[in-house]
C-alpha cells in the first residue's frame, strides 16, 4: 500500500504528466477573441451625411427624379412617343441609381466595400444624370403637346438637371481631393520604406548570418 507521501508524489507526477501532454497536444484551447461577423447587424443611419451638402443634394435628386417620373407616368396619350419614353427611362434610371447610392452612403454600407472607388462612382452617376436629364427635358419640351403633365415633367426634369450639375461639381472636387490624399499617402509610404531600407543597409551592427 502507498502511504500519504507516495500518493502525493504520484498525484504530482500525474499532474505534471497531464500538463506536459496538454502542452504538447496540437488541440489546445485558444484565448484569441472570436471575430464577430460584420453582417448587417451594425447598421445605423449617418445623420451627419444627410445633414451635409452632399446628403441634401442626394435627397433633392431622388425627390425630383421621382416627381418627374410620376408626372410622365400620368400621360395617357402621346404622338410621337419617343421623347416621352426616353424621359421615362432617364428619370427611372436616375431614381434607382441615385436612391441606391443614397442608401449606401446614409447607412455607411460603402465602407464595407472598399474595393470600389465610391467618389468616382458618384461622380459618374451625377455627370451622366446631368447630361441625360438635359437631353430628355429638351426633347420632351420640343415634342410635347403642352399638357399640364408634360409641362410639369419638363420643369422637374430641368430642376433635376440643375441639382445634378451642382452635385457633379462637388463630386469632382471631392474626387480630386481624395486622389491627391491617396497619392501623397502612397508617396510618403514609399519614402518611409526607402528610408528604413537604407538605415538597415548602413547599420554595421546588423549582419546577415549565412548558413
Amino acid at each position: 500500500m502507498r502511504n500519504g507521501d507516495d500518493l502525493e508524489g504520484f498525484d504530482g507526477e500525474a499532474s505534471s504528466a497531464s500538463m506536459i501532454s496538454a502542452a504538447s497536444s496540437p488541440y489546445q484551447p485558444t484565448t484569441e477573441p472570436v471575430s464577430q461577423r460584420r453582417g448587417l447587424g451594425g447598421l445605423r443611419c449617418d445623420l451627419d451625411y444627410l445633414r451635409g451638402t452632399l446628403g441634401r443634394l442626394k435627397l433633392a435628386e431622388v425627390l425630383l427624379a421621382l416627381t418627374a417620373f410620376i408626372c410622365i407616368e400620368t400621360i395617357m396619350e402621346c404622338s410621337p412617343c419617343e421623347g416621352l419614353y426616353f424621359f421615362e427611362f432617364v428619370s427611372c434610371s436616375a431614381l434607382v441609381v441615385t436612391g441606391a447610392l443614397l442608401l449606401l452612403f446614409s447607412l455607411n454600407l460603402h465602407t464595407r466595400i472598399p474595393q470600389i472607388n465610391w467618389n468616382l462612382t458618384d461622380l459618374v452617376n451625377t455627370g451622366l444624370s446631368t447630361f441625360f436629364f438635359f437631353i430628355a427635358s429638351v426633347v420632351l419640351a420640343a415634342l410635347n403637346h403642352k399638357t399640364g403633365a408634360e409641362i410639369a415633367a419638363v420643369v422637374f426634369g430641368f430642376l433635376a438637371m440643375a441639382v445634378y450639375a451642382v452635385n457633379t461639381f462637388l463630386a469632382v472636387r471631392k474626387w480630386r481631393m481624395s486622389s491627391r490624399q491617396q497619392s501623397s499617402r502612397q508617396s510618403s509610404d514609399y519614402i518611409r520604406a526607402r528610408t528604413e531600407s537604407r538605415e538597415v543597409v548602413h547599420r554595421p551592427e546588423i549582419q546577415r548570418l549565412d548558413a
